[in-house]
């Protein structure tokens, strides 16, 4: 059964940080374009992060300069760090694989999705 499944949500004071992980299961991702989505309550779907198989990053404008994806192909596992949290970063987090070629955001074009994570950021 392939999966992804992500880890590291949970409660924190605004200006603080997390650290999230996306680890795949029953198949590998590594030559996948991997990307972050958050959703808030009553809100769409929205892109946060992608990075390319390669190591190219891009972000939404709302989290440049404060989040930060990566991914270690030997441990197949992709990484948000998420500085300077606010309270609209409040949302479940959700990791997708899409393909190799792809460095959009659309989130049709992702294949794979995890459960989500949830992060909450208080004021």
């Amino acid at each position: 059964q392939v999966q992804l499944i992500e880890s590291g949500g949970g409660l924190v004071q605004a200006g603080g940080s997390l650290r999230l992980s996306c680890a795949a299961s029953g198949r590998t991702f590594i030559k996948n374009t991997m990307g972050w989505f958050r959703q808030a309550p009553g809100k769409e779907r929205e892109f946060v992060a992608g990075i390319s198989w390669r190591g190219d990053t891009y972000y939404a404008d709302s989290v440049k300069g404060r989040f930060t994806i990566s991914r270690d192909n030997a441990k197949d596992t992709v990484y948000l760090q998420m500085n300077s949290l606010k309270p609209e970063d409040t949302a479940v987090y959700l990791c997708a694989a899409g393909p190799p070629s792809y460095s959009g955001t659309y989130d049709s074009r992702f294949n794979y999705w995890g459960q989500g994570t949830q992060v909450t950021v208080s004021s």
